[in-house]
């Protein structure tokens, strides 16, 4: 279900309504239901994934908590969280990359090499989905945060539409406190919703949309095309994926102010920068102070000598292109 359809309209002009008259409690829960008919629109079937990835996370974050003082113990726990949605999404989201990048290296190498072809369907968010819940159970075991004992807001943090299909990545700290507590409605807050959740769509369906119409062309066959009229599609796919991405983080942000949420800043003028450092602490903020917070610091960051910092780099620009998509 895409924020720029009338299903979409139709589906909040329902939930919101339901939600001004609910307790708090009750919104909760409605918000875990809510979040997960509005996946069900995309594909049922996939419930399950986010489902039992909020079940695993949820019963090993308790245990982390209760393990404290063993940690052997809460490795194992945190083990287990980190197998299973890591597992989930290589399976999903790799397995056809993998066994294909198989295929073509040994079938190099002369060995005779057939891969398995299985048709999988990747399910819409699930890379968002995944590295939130995560940071959940890392958090808890590195003794940030504590441990809820109350799985529908739990699941609701997980599942919380507004973001669950294309980020911010919100972390357990910033978005589940604020779920655990009553939330203040304004009309003020809700007019600020309603510009965010507009100006977003302006970018995304006014902006970006547009751009594509110039930029898919070009990209798709470029010996087709000028050597200006390729440069200006450079140029025009910069403003496009921003304004696609930033235009749906918005557009999140918006939908979370309406309901009383505060959603994290992602996009913080990125290309009104002067150098790459900078540019990567405004654009997509909430990946790359994920990737920066739970990989690139616990491999060592930049205190362990001029070689080490520079494998941290790779490694962390790596797994992140992956990230972003199967391919090489």
């Amino acid at each position: 279900m895409l924020f720029n359809s009338l299903q979409f309209i139709v589906f909040f002009a329902g939930f919101f309504t339901l939600y001004l008259f609910l307790k708090h409690r009750s919104q909760n829960k409605l918000i875990f239901f809510g979040s997960y008919v509005f996946y069900a629109f995309w594909d049922w079937r996939f419930c399950s994934l986010i489902f039992l990835s909020t079940l695993v996370d949820y019963a090993c974050a308790l245990r982390i908590f209760q393990a404290r003082q063993n940690k052997a113990r809460q490795k194992v726990f945190l083990f287990l969280s980190l197998f299973t949605n890591l597992s989930l999404l290589c399976f999903f989201k790799y397995f056809g990359f993998f066994t294909e990048s198989l295929e073509i290296f040994l079938n190099g190498l002369g060995i005779a090499y057939s891969r398995p072809v299985i048709n999988i369907i990747l399910p819409v968010g699930i890379s968002f989905y995944t590295f939130q819940t995560l940071s959940y159970t890392i958090d808890v075991y590195k003794g940030a945060i504590n441990p809820t004992k109350k799985f529908w807001e739990f699941g609701a943090y997980v599942a919380f539409f507004p973001q669950l299909i294309a980020g911010p990545i919100e972390r357990a700290s910033h978005l589940l406190p604020q779920i655990l507590r009553p939330r203040t409605m304004s009309f003020d807050l809700f007019s600020q919703g309603c510009f965010l959740f507009f100006w977003g769509l302006f970018q995304k369906v006014f902006v970006a949309d547009n751009l594509g119409l110039m930029v898919d062309p070009v990209f798709a066959s470029p010996e087709k095309f000028s050597a200006d009229r390729i440069l200006i599609a450079v140029y025009a796919f910069a403003f496009q994926i921003y304004c696609d991405f930033a235009g749906y983080s918005n557009m999140a942000r918006g939908l979370g102010k309406c309901l009383g949420f505060d959603i994290m800043l992602n996009f913080r003028r990125p290309y009104f920068v002067t150098n790459p450092v900078d540019f990567w602490r405004r654009w997509h903020i909430s990946l790359s102070t994920w990737l920066r917070d739970y990989l690139y610091i616990p491999l060592g960051g930049s205190y362990r000598g001029h070689l080490i910092t520079l494998r941290n780099l790779g490694i962390t620009m790596f797994l992140g292109g992956l990230w972003h998509g199967a391919a090489w």
